[in-house]
C-alpha cells in the first residue's frame, strides 16, 4: 500500500534529539517515544518534553500493534520516580507525563510505583501538572485505588481499537475492561480530568468509531485523541488503510458534538502528544 503525502514527516534536527538523548541516557530513563517509534519524537524533544516511560522497557503483553518489546522483564528499579523527578526538573517542565509497560507480573500492576513517581514529581515541581497514562492493571480496583491516591491531574487509559477488532489488535486486554478503568477512576478522581486515545487504520468503520466515542463519554472520558496507525515493523499488524485528514476531522467534530472536553484527531496524533495543551494553563 503506498504511503500517502499526509503521513510522511521530515526528520528531526540531530542535535535536539543527542541533547535528549544524552539526558535520558545519563539518568537511565526510557520514553516510550523511543520505544514506540513515535512519529513525533523530533518535535517534542525540540520542545523539550517527553513522556517517561517506567517500569522498565520490556512488556508482559505482546499486542500486535505496539513496538514496545515483550518477554520477561526486570523488577522495578526504587530509585526510578527520583531520576524522572530530576528529569523533569532540568527540563523545567510544566506538565509530566508518565506511562509504563504493561506488568502482569507484579502483585499491583506497578501501581505502587506510578505512585511514587507522581510523588516524587510534585515533591520536585509544585507547580508543574502530572499526567498518568496507564495499562490496565487487569481491572484490579486495589491498583487503581493506588494510583488514585496520587492524585494525577489527568488519569489517561487508552482503548486503542474498537470493540471488535480487540481480539486481533489487543488479544491480552478487554474492551470493556479498559472501559471499566476509565469509569472506576472517574469515580475515584471526580474532579480530575479522564483522557483515552484510540487507533484508526485498523479495519474499523466509522459507526463503531461512534460506538467508542459514546462509550468512553458513558464512563466519565473527558478528553480524546485519535490518530492513524502506524506498523512499527513486518512482524506487527499491517496498516489497513491511511484514513484521510478529512476523515480525522469529521471524528474531531463527533468527539465534541458529544460533550467531549478536549479533542485532539489527526493522522499524527498520539496519546501523549501535546498533552500540555489540554490543560488550559491549569497548574497546582
Amino acid at each position: 500500500m503506498a504511503v500517502p503525502h499526509w503521513i510522511r514527516r521530515r526528520l528531526p534536527p540531530a542535535g535536539e534529539l543527542e541533547k535528549m538523548d544524552t539526558l535520558l541516557r545519563s539518568l537511565k530513563l526510557h520514553t516510550v517515544c523511543e520505544s514506540a517509534h513515535c512519529p513525533n519524537i523530533g518535535e517534542c524533544f525540540g520542545r523539550g518534553t517527553a513522556t517517561f516511560m517506567i517500569l522498565g522497557e520490556v512488556c508482559t503483553r505482546s499486542c500486535h500493534f505496539c513496538a514496545v518489546s515483550g518477554g520477561e522483564p526486570l523488577p522495578p528499579d526504587p530509585g526510578e520516580a527520583g531520576r524522572v523527578a530530576r528529569a523533569a526538573q532540568v527540563l523545567k517542565l510544566r506538565h509530566v507525563v508518565v506511562t509504563s509497560v504493561t506488568r502482569d507480573d507484579l502483585p499491583d500492576g506497578g501501581a505502587g510505583h506510578f505512585r511514587s513517581v507522581v510523588e516524587a514529581l510534585r515533591e520536585a515541581l509544585s507547580e508543574a501538572t502530572v499526567e498518568v497514562l496507564t495499562p490496565d492493571f487487569q481491572g484490579n480496583t486495589d491498583a487503581l485505588s493506588i494510583v488514585a491516591a496520587a492524585e494525577p491531574d489527568v488519569f489517561n487509559h487508552n482503548v486503542e481499537t474498537v470493540e471488535r477488532l480487540y481480539g486481533a489488535v489487543r488479544p491480552q486486554a478487554s474492551y470493556r475492561r479498559s472501559l471499566f478503568v476509565i469509569a472506576r477512576m472517574r469515580k475515584l478522581l471526580p474532579e480530575k480530568l479522564m483522557k483515552s486515545g484510540l487507533m484508526v487504520g485498523l479495519g474499523e468503520t466509522e459507526k463503531e468509531v461512534e460506538t467508542v466515542l459514546g462509550d468512553l463519554r458513558d464512563a466519565g472520558c473527558d478528553i480524546i485523541t485519535i490518530g492513524q496507525y502506524l506498523r512499527p515493523s513486518g512482524k506487527h499488524l499491517p496498516v489497513f488503510e491511511y484514513v484521510p485528514p478529512e476523515q480525522f476531522e469529521v471524528y474531531r467534530k463527533l468527539a465534541l458534538k458529544m460533550g467531549f472536553a478536549g479533542v485532539a484527531s489527526s493522522p499524527f496524533v498520539r496519546s501523549s502528544y501535546l498533552a500540555d495543551a489540554f490543560m488550559g494553563g491549569k497548574t497546582r
